[in-house]
């Protein structure tokens, strides 16, 4: 099955660059997922909503969903400065724009950062079906913690260009530790929850991913030995999130 990539954007402010794959056989009302990428590195700037095309694609293909993946503001082509409830308000709006395409029901997956925002964004929006957080955070505290430190890097790494922003570093950081993923799992109820997370990972240790899914009724965690930060580039962690997508389906359209 082959697909369909159109650039996009979602208007609004700000103006969020993304990408929307379509099988090319899909039935306008089926359902649709929303990758939610992590925090850019000097290592790893990119455009995400172009670096996770491939990904976007290799859903799309394996489940006939359309897939929706997008630079939230202050990354890549996107509008804007980073602050940790605009990037939850983004992913809302990518919500938003894959429903307005006709799609009959939302999943989120997100990567690193994005694991927790999805989260995050999930615990605020009932629309969303259910949740897949891979290498996730439990929490910002540790961004928190030096807020000076943190601005510097977030200008460092692009996604914050105006130098006038923020208004109040306070505020800023407020939302950072107000904001954690570990507080919000319990409001996604009896959603589904899947977290995957590597052994091996030396930037979020896996114990918080175990401390994640200790708050949900029933979850379902995969530590996957050897794995990294990198999870999504994992063949098996990749195997894992295209069953589990499967079966979602199965679940919800029977």
């Amino acid at each position: 099955m082959s697909t369909t990539v159109t650039q996009t954007t979602i208007e609004g402010g700000p103006n969020l660059a993304a990408l929307l794959v379509r099988p090319k056989r899909s039935v306008g009302s089926g359902p649709a997922v929303v990758l939610c990428h992590g925090f850019p590195s000097m290592q790893r700037p990119g455009v995400p909503n172009l670096t996770y095309q491939l990904f976007a694609e290799r859903i799309a293909e394996a489940q006939g969903w359309t897939v929706l993946a997008v630079s939230l503001r202050g990354c890549g082509d996107s509008d804007g400065d980073f602050s940790l409830l605009g990037w939850i308000d983004d992913v809302g709006r990518a919500i938003e724009h894959v429903l307005s395409q006709g799609c009959r029901g939302v999943w989120l997956v997100g990567s690193t950062t994005g694991g927790s925002l999805a989260i995050l964004a999930a615990a605020r929006d009932a629309r969303v079906r259910g949740v897949a957080a891979m290498a996730p955070r439990a929490d910002f505290d540790d961004w928190a913690g030096d807020p000076k430190a943190f601005l510097s890097h977030c200008r460092n790494v692009g996604v914050i260009r105006s130098g006038e922003f923020p208004r109040s570093v306070s505020a800023w950081n407020k939302e950072l530790k107000q904001n954690r993923a570990v507080d919000a799992v319990e409001h996604l109820g009896d959603r589904p929850l899947l977290i995957l997370h590597g052994i091996n990972d030396r930037q979020v240790p896996y114990e918080e991913a175990s401390h994640l899914a200790s708050r949900h009724p029933d979850p379902e965690l995969r530590l996957i030995s050897g794995a990294d930060h990198r999870i999504r580039h994992d063949p098996r962690a990749v195997a894992v999130l295209l069953g589990w997508l499967e079966r979602q389906a199965a679940a919800q359209y029977a």
